[in-house]
């Protein structure tokens, strides 16, 4: 029996945290874009977050350019809480999918440890544009919206406010085996 996935942790932890957190977008699937930036959109909002978007061509460029916006806004004394990236990459005929999917979601990842960065990857890898339909859409997998409520989550674990236990606490300690 195969379990579905559900929603980011701890969504009831996330109310009215406030800041701003920046959304970095690729927009080439226009359609796909636009429901995963619902999602997020929806979730910041519920979480009483301000955003700054910077759209960008395609999967690639998503790591540069919220590298070279988080710079910016340190620069200017307004630093990010968190960020969320969101996009599509669909696998077509040729090594290119493995290729934006790899590496965007390397230079990601490498980007949030390095800066201990309150950070969700929404950025989708699937076989065809029907399967991206359906996780983008948040009415039915939402995947937008669960990349801001895991960035939000982050914010909060940094910031001290806990998702309900340390961590390196075991709460089956003193459990009986």
């Amino acid at each position: 029996m195969i379990s579905l996935p559900g929603r980011s942790a701890a969504t009831h932890d996330l109310d009215r945290l406030g800041g701003r957190f920046l959304i970095v977008e690729a927009r080439f699937y226009e359609a796909i874009a636009g429901l995963l930036l619902e999602g997020a959109q929806l979730a910041l909002a519920n979480a009483a977050v301000a955003f700054d978007l910077v759209s960008v061509p395609g999967c690639l460029e998503i790591p540069l350019a919220m590298a070279m916006r988080l710079d910016r806004a340190e620069k200017l004394g307004h630093p990010y809480e968190g960020a969320v990236a969101l996009g599509c990459v669909i696998r077509g005929e040729t090594h290119h999918f493995e290729i934006v999917a790899n590496e965007s979601a390397r230079a990601l990842m490498q980007l949030a440890l390095d800066r201990r960065l309150a950070f969700g990857n929404g950025i989708l890898t699937v076989e065809n544009e029907a399967q991206a339909l359906e996780r983008a859409d948040p009415r039915q997998g939402d995947k937008g919206g669960d990349a801001a409520r895991a960035a939000l989550c982050l914010h909060r674990l940094r910031n001290g406010l806990g998702l309900g236990q340390e961590i390196g606490s075991n709460p089956r300690q003193g459990e009986a085996d």
